[in-house]
């Protein structure tokens, strides 16, 4: 996942991270140099002295060994006894050990031996202050370390403010557009730099955007305002037609059925233009609906959709339910959900269920699957297995007015059986 940390946040982190770094870079590389070469100007000095002292004794057998460093023994094959136990066996070379003085405090010291023709000499060389001065470095170093960490936290602190000024600033007047709903220009605010083109870039599609929006939502109220006049004409001379005497039975039917579809073609065009407006200026209240009512008559307009199929319809009003919204914005929104229960249902019952604040559509379709729950309300999207030339907006309509009036809509498959249940909830 992308942090969601602000820039400044992370600008500061990456300065105090970086001088942290870079300080304890030094401080291991001054300490890892100290010691090397400290251990090879001791080893090469103990070793150098400790041959001198023995060429001498060899070269004056009767003068006493001598030592330019202090703690120097020399004994030979015969009285090596003389010397500490743990030194006996030491071959040629370097060693580090560690014992206690006459005073029984601990003692760390370099220990130089050299055997050459029956002499073997023994040169102490006591380091224990350099572990002293390795711990005082080391101490020293961490305090560099910290005090640079410090350091580099306070540049990162005045660099980000100052560096990121324009980018918070930038930040701050989007949000401020985005609680007041109204966009103004951004570029007269910033310098001509890559921030000044980046407000300059928003600006342009900004006013492309609102251009584009505005021009849909005109169109779309003006064909929709156009579509009344003849759907009016189309309602009128139907009701004329069905009070017409002579009539039969089979034409009364159609004309009813084209009286019903010019009656959905209207609450249609009035959900749209309301959704429109309302997107502008928030949904309009006020209008008191009956859920149970216009649910039975969105089932009449739907009943000939049944087309001769073994399917049986049916409303069960629980307890009645009252939302406060426009009958148009209800009817659009059940039209899809049952009509979409019935073109799915080849067999069986569809049920609607009014009750507890909701409506459910219970079908005994092929169903859902439940990952395709969510996707259904996407635009242009089908479910699988429809036939006809229908483009997959019912459904993203549906929840788009849902959501203006802040109900819940949703498709879930049944689990008793096939089929699928989809629900509104109003409160």
């Amino acid at each position: 996942m992308r942090s969601r940390r602000k820039l400044r946040f992370r600008l500061i982190v990456s300065f105090a991270l970086f001088g942290f770094g870079l300080s304890a870079l030094f401080a291991v590389a001054a300490l890892y140099v100290r010691a090397k070469v400290e251990n090879q100007l001791i080893t090469a000095s103990l070793q150098g002295d400790v041959d001198q002292a023995v060429d001498k004794v060899i070269a004056h057998p009767g003068q006493p060994a001598s030592s330019e460093l202090i703690d120097a023994w020399m004994w030979s094959d015969r009285t090596i006894y003389k010397a500490p136990l743990a030194w006996q066996n030491l071959a040629t070379g370097v060693y580090d050990r560690h014992d206690t003085d006459q005073h029984g405090r601990p003692r760390h010291y370099k220990l130089a031996v050299r055997r050459k023709d029956g002499i073997i000499g023994f040169i102490r060389y006591d380091i224990s202050r350099e572990d002293l001065g390795k711990r005082q470095l080391i101490t020293s170093l961490i305090g560099a370390v910290i005090i640079f960490s410090l350091l580099s936290l306070g540049i990162g602190l005045w660099l980000s403010r100052r560096v990121l000024k324009p980018v918070t600033e930038l930040a701050r007047r989007l949000r401020d557009f985005r609680k007041a709903g109204k966009a103004e220009p951004l570029a007269p605010h910033f310098a001509d730099d890559e921030v000044g083109e980046l407000a300059h870039a928003l600006d342009e599609y900004s006013a492309r955007l609102t251009a584009m929006v505005e021009h849909d939502r005109e169109f779309n109220s003006d064909v929709s305002h156009e579509l009344r006049t003849p759907l009016a004409v189309i309602a009128s001379t139907t009701e004329l037609l069905l009070g017409s005497p002579g009539l039969t039975d089979k034409l009364s039917e159609r004309l009813k059925r084209i009286e019903r579809a010019s009656r959905q073609a209207t609450e249609l065009i009035e959900a749209l233009l309301l959704l429109s407006r309302a997107e502008r200026r928030g949904p309009t209240r006020g209008e008191t609906t009956e859920v149970g009512k216009v649910a039975a008559d969105v089932i009449e307009s739907q009943r000939p959709q049944l087309r001769g199929k073994p399917l049986t319809i049916e409303l069960e009003v629980a307890a009645p339910v009252s939302v406060n919204a426009p009958a148009s914005v209800l009817s659009v929104a059940l039209t899809n959900l049952i009509g979409n229960a019935i073109k799915y249902t080849l067999e069986g019952s569809v049920r609607i269920v009014v009750g507890e604040g909701r409506i459910e559509v219970i079908d005994t379709g092929p169903g859902i699957k439940p990952e395709d729950a969510e996707r259904l309300f996407q635009r242009g999207v089908r479910g699988e297995g429809v036939g006809g030339s229908g483009a997959g907006l019912g459904l993203a309509i549906v929840r788009r007015l849902c959501e203006l009036y802040g109900w819940d809509v949703s498709m879930r498959p049944r689990t008793d059986t096939n089929g699928a249940i989809a629900t509104i909830v109003f409160d």
